[in-house]
């Protein structure tokens, strides 16, 4: 089964839209999701603290504004 990685922030609107947004698609898409607070380590303030939410699969990252319906559907579409 496929893993969704999601990195957010507390108090994040986008992020919760972007959870929402992964909770519809699991309706079509079998996949797990793995939450990380990019607060809880320091390598992920680094990397990601100007570009929450983010989502990870298979290699590929996905930033901020550009999550929406259409790009996490084709993301999920690839095959590992």
């Amino acid at each position: 089964m496929k893993k969704v990685i999601l990195y957010t922030e507390h108090n994040c609107p986008l992020c919760e839209d972007t959870k929402a947004l992964l909770h519809i698609l699991k309706l079509n898409y079998p996949f797990d999701i793995e939450e990380r607070h990019i607060q809880e380590n320091d390598e992920w303030v680094l990397k990601y603290h100007l570009k929450v939410p983010v989502i990870e699969l298979n290699g590929r990252e996905i930033y901020g504004a550009d999550i929406n319906f259409e790009t996490l559907d084709n993301l999920l579409q690839i095959k590992p």
